[in-house]
């Protein structure tokens, strides 16, 4: 029998990375317990916010990103693998219907809906903007934008959506053109953004400038390329290399989930120069990421896999539940909040939580039956 040292892989030709949709639920989630006890503190509720766990929803995010240039990467290199070129024009095209129909569902939705059935309906809420302040922005893909100059709002998730689609506008194009030197490009993003981060904390003391360097964070893309480069090239089971040992495994995974449970909460001189150091830390934050990314869908042997069915069906939602939680959470408290408050805080957090991930899951399948799927069954016919 061969060893795992001389056993022959091929990551050329993967159709399915298996547990990618279960950690796409589990990200999305944590944006929806960020967000929840976010507006719930806001609201003068019991909340949890204070502890590191529902904090997390800037690094779920920071999370699709490094998959987002991971798997977009992959793709494309395998499409350059099998026709020896990249079609810019496919790439486009299944993007757009993957990604604006729902995007723009939810700007008429937050933007020409809400206001007029808050008026219907006699609701006295104010919505922090109008249609005609921010459609451009919107139609820009730029709705990070619409936070920095109106503040928080249901459409807030739409931010890390507009960073995706330029993201995508110009990773086709580069990776055609440098794809001989893709290593060197990915590379070259991540030193650039590196230094526009040193200028905005010596150099350049704009508020708007360091919002947009904070915003588009293409460093983190760029990881998760170099992570689908290094996978599509090797010819050894990722099992084989020792960074994938089960005690490396055990000792990384052990010390990323002590961060996203308490990393609020942990004042330390030891903790705060690795997880709290400007620039740096956040790169290891997204190498973790990345090692996790690998190691659940394509080592053999990793302690930690994602095999249900139950979380792989709430990933292929995870889109829907990303994009209309904001809703849910504004229409449970609402409607339900001066209910809430008369309990005691267990079982506030149960019934909020229940409602919450019921309707939105809900809201999720019904949209991705019935319009999403639409738009990718169309992918599917024209192309």
């Amino acid at each position: 029998m061969k060893s795992i040292n001389k056993e022959k892989a091929d990551y050329k030709n993967i159709t399915l990375f298996p547990g990618l949709n279960s950690l796409r639920f589990i990200a999305a989630f944590l944006v929806v317990m960020h967000h929840s006890e976010t507006i719930k503190k806001k609201n003068g509720m019991d909340n949890l916010e204070w502890l590191g766990l529902f904090k997390n929803g800037g690094h779920a995010v920071d999370f699709f990103f490094v998959l987002s240039g991971f798997l977009i990467t992959y793709l494309l290199l395998k499409e350059n693998g099998n026709t020896g070129t990249i079609s810019i024009k496919t790439f486009y095209f299944k993007r757009i219907l993957r990604i604006w129909p729902l995007y723009f569902l939810l700007v008429f939705i937050g933007t020409i809906a809400l206001p007029i059935a808050f008026s219907l309906l006699n609701i006295t809420y104010t919505m922090p903007y109008t249609l005609e302040q921010t459609w451009l922005y919107f139609l820009l893909f730029m709705p990070g934008l619409v936070s920095f100059y109106f503040g928080h709002s249901i459409l807030e998730p739409l931010w890390s959506i507009g960073v995706e689609e330029v993201f995508y506008l110009v990773w086709a194009p580069l990776f055609k053109f440098c794809k001989t030197k893709l290593h060197s490009l990915l590379v070259f993003i991540i030193l650039i953004k590196l230094l526009l981060n040193i200028a905005g904390i010596v150099f350049i003391h704009n508020e708007l400038y360091h919002y947009i360097i904070h915003l588009f964070k293409f460093e983190a893309m760029a990881i998760g390329g170099i992570g689908a480069c290094i996978l599509y090239s090797s010819s050894k089971p990722m099992s084989s290399f020792f960074i994938f040992k089960i005690p490396i495994q055990i000792a990384i995974f052990f010390i990323l989930i002590l961060y996203l449970i308490f990393h609020s909460n942990i004042n330390h001189v030891f903790w705060n120069t690795i997880f709290k150091t400007p620039i740096l830390s956040p790169i290891l934050i997204y190498l973790f990421f990345l090692y996790t990314i690998i190691c659940v869908s394509s080592v053999k042997n990793s302690i930690v896999t994602f095999n249900s069915k139950w979380l792989s069906f709430l990933g292929e939602i995870s889109y829907g539940i990303y994009m209309y939680h904001m809703l849910v959470i504004f229409a449970t408290m609402l409607f339900l909040k001066k209910y809430l408050i008369q309990f005691n805080a267990p079982f506030n957090h149960f019934i909020f939580y229940t409602v919450v991930a019921v309707i939105t899951v809900f809201i999720s399948i019904i949209s991705k039956r019935f319009f999403e799927n639409y738009f990718l069954n169309l992918k599917q016919k024209l192309l």
